[in-house]
């Protein structure tokens, strides 16, 4: 999942209306058969301009009820009138929480990363007004977390992406802390996982996160079975702001091992370094066998016997042509002890 920089916008972009506006859902509702409609296949200046008309509506029924205190600033009401906006527009949903003196709203308009947004607003002087957006790829998520030092609010956003067939989903979290009048991210996986996060599941629980994911290493291809992920969880220590990874494990970790050797070996063998492959190839039949050059193909590899004890690897030759190696683990080393062209 590509991230795109988070907008933080610390101004009071909304003030409360002199009065109310009634044609408000009407307007949002010609928007959305209209030009929202066209945004979600279109890109450019028209759809992001439709998507900024949506959000300007959405911000002032907020600001609107948050200013005139009561019932009418209360989380059920809230929530029961932007329902009738996602109704309106029916790939909308909006869910609303109160934190401390904000009231944060996450909204998803589409499946484009423009239409998604995690926006909070609270008192800008005496007035109710817009005072952050935080806005990334994917649809977003809300996680509460416990205050931070001096009781300042923090929470987790998780801006995920569209699911593989696999079961696992490109993801980025973020946790966003009270500072001044609105928030701004303080921790972020796009930081501690800079060549991105493709997660397997992910749980949020009091001061913990836990993430499973794939670990991204030469020779994986994605869709297969039995390939490495590691498993990381952080914690919040009392007051903190930023996680700290507390444990780390990984399962199916043969398949990194396995890949670093074929890697060794294969360039090995394209270098001519003979002694290098005498050490993954100790059969000498099996050597004479062997061409000049084998490039490893992104084809599932075949694992055979527990835990992978050994494993067919798609390779090809230097003319294209399909050959397979097999590799047979031997304590925690990789040997080599069949490769052979692929007969049609």
């Amino acid at each position: 999942m590509a991230a795109s920089a988070a907008v933080i916008l610390l101004a009071a972009a909304v003030s409360v209306s002199a009065g109310p506006v009634p044609d408000r859902l009407d307007r949002f509702r010609a928007l959305a058969s209209d030009r929202l409609s066209a945004a979600q296949v279109l890109d450019g200046d028209a759809a992001t301009e439709a998507y900024r008309e949506a959000y300007a509506l959405l911000d002032e029924e907020v600001v609107e009820s948050l200013g005139s205190g009561s019932v009418f600033a209360s989380v059920g009401f809230l929530q029961e009138r932007l329902d009738a906006f996602g109704d309106a527009w029916g790939g909308a949903a909006v869910r609303v929480t109160r934190l401390g003196r904000f009231t944060v709203g996450v909204f998803q308009l589409g499946e484009r990363a423009m239409a998604n947004s995690v926006r909070v607003y609270g008192k800008l002087g005496d007035d109710a007004a817009l005072l952050t957006t935080l806005v990334q790829d994917g649809r977003p998520a809300l996680f509460p977390l416990p205050p931070a030092a001096g009781g300042a609010v923090q929470f987790l956003i998780a801006w995920e992406g569209t699911a593989s067939g696999r079961g696992s989903r490109p993801v980025r979290l973020d946790v966003a802390r009270q500072q001044g009048d609105g928030v701004r991210v303080v921790w972020s996986t796009a930081d501690a996982y800079p060549e991105g996060l493709v997660a397997r599941t992910y749980t949020v629980r009091g001061a913990d996160l836990r993430i499973r994911y794939e670990l991204p290493y030469a020779g994986r291809v994605p869709g297969c079975e039995g390939q490495t992920e590691q498993e990381d969880v952080y914690r919040l220590a009392a007051g903190a702001s930023v996680y700290t990874r507390v444990s780390q494990r990984q399962f199916d970790a043969w398949h990194r091992d396995l890949r670093a050797s074929a890697s060794r070996f294969f360039a090995a063998l394209a270098a001519g370094d003979r002694r290098t492959v005498l050490t993954f190839v100790p059969d000498a039949k099996v050597r004479e066998k062997l061409p000049a050059r084998l490039d490893a193909e992104p084809v599932c590899d075949a694992a055979g016997g527990a835990k992978g004890e050994q494993v067919a690897v798609a390779a090809s030759d230097a003319h294209g042509a399909p050959w397979t190696v097999t590799f047979q683990r031997e304590g925690v080393r990789w040997r080599v002890t069949t490769a052979a062209p692929v007969i049609p």
